[in-house]
């Protein structure tokens, strides 16, 4: 296969159109117009890949861009109403807002339309954005990385030039900082090559599953924030939702499962769909209609599982390190502080005559910044609930808010989330109602409202590294948990009942959430970057 590819140089790489990454190259521009900044996304436009509730607090963006309010992003809407819920099966029961969750000046956003508002600040300050342009291989010399290769085209599934090949293209730069959010494929890669995980808990994660509804307007409280823990979830799993009503009839309604679960049974999809049938939220979409869907894995870890964020030639910034304020339920803002402290830290090093290739600024500023000690202080509420369950973790959480303020002497581990699933055998089975196409529905109905696309005679970009253990492991011993904790009905076991079992991928489903390179119990799955341009490409609202 040919390999020759044009190259193009620039002072610093960005992979990754998010906040952070957007933030990383406003800051830089705004520091040093003269320094040359590339950012590429693997998605067809700016944001289109972006997905979050989102309650915005603008403490980075009001850093940034102080003016920001005189224009800001589209439905973009001032949070007024707090509500913190306990659910039974039939029952809503208001609890207290912990302080952590108070939305007194935060903004109710499409995290979509914020990115692509940054994008188009980011441009106008003169960054290079190339989206569709999708990152696939980290180039590393003498030790040190000194890029991407970006934009390979027209691969078969066999690993041959199809009529459509194009090579991509190296983008080198001097610093290249990784901005690809959570589970990022070339972080990944990263995390290995340079031990950056050494010394730090696990990483932990969620899946946060969105749907984006419109209401009629006699129903619609704009600014409503409503969150819940509890039912449909069982004593021992994670999790909670959200309902936020944003813009004049728009409600953004969504349900987040800790991938820490054990049952292998349990269907964080289904969850969701069983959630939205309780009375009290029922109340609130009856007469609404969805038109929008979405699925993203989250970084639950907060600040013990933060890896090192420096290696010869770059550094890690936004969710892609992990800096979810998971009590907050918020994660933007520290994302966003992380790329503007890398900004800064670079900035100064390119000032001097004899660069270094280690951003050492970088880790010691954001320790300095207010992003580390508010992680700090939440540090023990969400491994509380791991350790101690339900009622322990609510228990445990009040006394790290109330009494010991984050200052506890001792801090709470993680475990890999792949590691904790129970034998199908030693589980119960969880029956699911059918959905009703009304309030609940199915899968593929579901990806349909994502917009999701992949080439169908692109290599599929999700692999099992070795096939043979999906029958003896997956399917023999978890009873093929794949087809449950996908939320796009990506992984299919057929021919079960007819003694001749396969697994059966659907590719082009993939929204690109990474649950299964996550959850996968011997991690067999690997997720690999697509093609540019492929995957979900959500609307302006989500």
């Amino acid at each position: 296969m040919s390999v020759e590819r044009e190259a193009m140089e620039f002072d610093v790489l960005i992979v990754g159109g998010g906040p952070a990454g957007l933030a990383a190259a406003i800051r830089l521009k705004q520091l040093s117009p003269d320094t040359s900044v590339c950012l590429v996304e693997k998605g067809s436009e700016i944001g289109a890949h972006i997905l979050s509730g989102a309650v915005l607090e603008p403490r980075a963006l009001d850093e940034l861009i102080p003016d920001w309010r005189d224009d800001p992003p589209a439905l973009a809407t001032p949070a007024k109403d707090d509500r913190f819920m306990l659910l039974t099966a039939t029952k809503a029961y208001k609890l207290p807002t912990p302080p952590q969750m108070n939305n007194h000046g935060n903004y109710i956003v499409s995290l979509g339309n914020v990115c692509r508002w940054l994008g188009a600040r980011a441009e106008a300050l003169g960054v290079e954005i190339y989206p569709g342009f999708a990152a696939s291989e980290t180039i590393i010399e003498d030790g040190q990385v000194k890029g991407v290769v970006a934009g390979v085209m027209g691969i078969t599934k066999d690993g041959e030039e199809g009529p459509n090949y194009q090579p991509g293209m190296e983008l080198r730069a001097t610093y290249t900082l990784f901005a690809e959010g959570c589970r990022g494929s070339l972080t990944k890669k990263l995390f290995e090559t340079y031990n950056l995980r050494e010394g730090v808990q696990p990483q932990t994660f969620g899946l946060g599953i969105k749907e984006l509804w419109e209401i009629p307007k006699e129903k619609h409280t704009p600014g409503l924030i409503w969150h819940s823990t509890g039912w449909p979830l069982p004593k021992d799993t994670y999790g909670g939702s959200w309902l936020y009503m944003l813009g004049e009839n728009l409600v953004s309604v969504g349900f987040v499962v800790g991938l820490d679960y054990s049952n292998p049974w349990l269907s964080p999809f289904e969850e969701f769909q069983r959630f939205k049938h309780h009375p009290a939220v029922k109340a609130m979409l009856e007469g609404g209609k969805r038109i929008a869907y979405g699925a993203r894995a989250l970084n639950e870890g907060g600040f013990q599982s933060i890896p090192k964020l420096v290696f010869p030639g770059g550094a890690i910034i936004g969710d892609a390190a992990g800096f979810l304020n998971v009590p907050k339920i918020k994660g933007t803002h520290t994302s966003m502080k992380s790329g503007m402290v890398a900004a800064e830290a670079i900035a100064e090093a390119l000032k001097a005559e004899d660069r270094a290739p280690v951003l050492e600024a970088y880790p010691a500023m954001l320790k300095a910044s207010w992003v580390w000690s508010e992680l700090q202080a939440v540090r023990n509420i969400r491994p509380g609930f791991a350790k101690f369950g339900f009622w322990g973790g609510m228990i445990n959480a009040a006394v790290e808010t109330y009494i010991t303020r984050g200052k506890s002497p001792w801090t709470l581990a993680h475990h890999d989330d792949h590691a904790v699933l129970k034998k199908a055998s030693d589980a119960p089975k969880i029956d699911y109602p059918k959905p009703d196409g009304v309030l609940s529905f199915d899968r593929l109905s579901s990806v349909f409202l994502s917009n999701t696309n992949h080439e169908e005679d692109q290599p599929a970009h999700l692999k099992l590294k070795d096939p043979s253990r999906w029958k003896g492991v997956n399917l023999d011993t978890f009873g093929s948990p794949e087809s449950r904790y996908c939320p796009a009905g990506v992984y299919e076991a057929v021919g079960v009942e007819e003694g001749q079992p396969r697994l059966v991928i659907n590719a082009q489903n993939c929204v690109h959430c990474k649950t299964c390179d996550i959850k996968d119990p011997t991690q067999n799955i690997d997720w690999c970057t697509p093609e540019g341009g492929g995957g979900p490409n959500y609307i302006g609202g989500m």
